[in-house]
């Protein structure tokens, strides 16, 4: 956060920037590599409250076809039924049901995350990594670790780990 910008200036609506945002992810595949991706459409709003961070939310809605890997006979993998099943769940969401504020720039955002669609909550640790004189544009560096089978997710046995690493790194965009 630049020294010019307080916490309370903060407050205030704001939108994903989808081009400054990189939602992604990474899992353990044939016991020795990892696959790492990406989601290249997504939405999403916050409302923060910089004087009372527990009265902040966000939603996020990801459109699950737009996976990348980079492979893309992975990538038609992961969108098939045996994972993401995107033609008869074509999102993922995320909607906040709590924040707390841990520290200056550290936060827990615990929400209803729904993956094929099965909605389960999930706790994603965030730090504040800059904003704006003003607060205008804000970024966040987050991430938390899921069990893939816990979302129907189970496709792969032990050629695909159960534990996914989400990866955010997000910037938004006050709302006028």
């Amino acid at each position: 956060m630049t020294s010019t910008t307080t916490l309370s200036e903060l407050t205030g609506d704001y939108v994903i920037d989808s081009a400054r945002t990189r939602i992604g992810f990474v899992a353990r595949a044939a016991m020795v590599s990892k696959v790492r991706g990406r989601f290249d459409d997504f939405e999403g709003a916050a409302q923060l409250d910089g004087e009372d961070p527990s009265r902040s939310g966000v939603r996020v809605t990801i459109r699950a076809g737009s996976v990348r890997t980079g492979k893309r006979k992975c990538d038609d993998h992961l969108r098939g039924a045996d994972f993401l099943d995107a033609d008869r769940h074509p999102t993922i969401t995320f909607t906040s049901t709590e924040v707390e504020r841990l520290d200056a720039a550290h936060f827990r955002v615990t929400g209803d995350l729904t993956v094929h669609g099965v909605t389960r909550p999930v706790t994603v640790d965030f730090e504040l990594t800059g904003a704006d004189r003003g607060g205008r544009k804000v970024g966040f560096r987050g991430g938390a670790v899921i069990s893939r089978k816990q979302w129907g997710v189970s496709w792969g046995g032990l050629v695909i780990g159960d534990k996914v690493a989400l990866e955010f790194d997000v910037a938004v965009i006050r709302r006028p």
